[in-house]
């Protein structure tokens, strides 16, 4: 059997993230950042949205399915960027 598998769960710790006093700049700048990056998603579907029924008139509506999806998927990411970099972390 093995040795770590034997301990009890109560003995191993769970330690909680705790961000230091100097890097409180960094995550106001980070926040700001995601902030931004999300108003410029919203901003980008209503884009395509509009590209779309544009060309929905013109009977070319398909071809902006791409775009949206490329936008859709900027937007995940950039809320999903913690999750990210704490996976890979």
């Amino acid at each position: 059997m093995n040795f770590i598998a034997a301990l009890p769960a109560s003995v191993i710790p769970n330690p909680t993230p705790v961000v230091p006093p100097q890097a409180q700049g960094l995550l106001t700048v980070l926040n700001w950042a995601s902030g931004i990056g999300l108003v410029l998603g919203v901003l980008g579907v209503i884009i395509v949205g509009i590209g779309m029924v544009i060309q929905l008139r013109r009977g070319e509506g398909g071809e902006s399915i791409a775009k949206l999806g490329w936008v859709l998927a900027g937007c995940i990411i950039i809320t999903g960027a913690s999750g990210i970099v704490r996976a890979f972390v």
